[in-house]
């Protein structure tokens, strides 16, 4: 078998089709976490902690040049190096909040699977000894 066909066999099989499929929706569905986190999330925690803007809490690591502007962005162009929690701390909320989704729809899943009656199991079928002392005793009845 060639390694092309072993390839496409591959490449066809359920598996890889799904994974393809969760990995697409997957990014869709971070999209989304990232907007709720950054639009619905974050604005409310910044109000609490009295900063309106996560993305900018950031500490200076070294010497800022004349005329350089005060944010995040405007310091790393120049290449002054900043600690930037606070985006870590965003992508820490979206990771907390995506990993507790996830964890849901695996409890969903599983207990949907519970639920779903079991196939009934066919019988075992007797030991050889067994069959054979069987058609003995059969065979001596006659």
């Amino acid at each position: 078998m060639g390694m092309m066909q072993e390839f496409r066999e591959f490449a066809v099989k359920g598996n890889v089709i799904d994974l393809a499929v969760g990995v697409i929706i997957g990014g869709a569905f971070g999209k989304i976490v990232d907007s709720v986190v950054a639009d619905l999330i974050m604005p409310v925690v910044g109000l609490v902690f009295g900063k309106l803007d996560f993305s900018n809490l950031f500490i200076v690591l070294g010497n800022v040049p004349p005329g350089t502007g005060t944010t995040l962005d405007a310091l790393k162009k120049a290449g002054v190096p900043v600690f930037a929690y606070g985006n870590f701390l965003t992508v820490a909320v979206n990771f907390v909040i995506l990993a507790f989704i996830i964890f849901m729809m695996i409890k969903q899943i599983n207990r949907l699977k519970r639920e779903a009656p079991a196939a009934p199991a066919a019988p075992v079928a007797p030991p050889e000894d067994i069959v054979l002392l069987r058609e003995i005793r059969d065979s001596l009845k006659k």
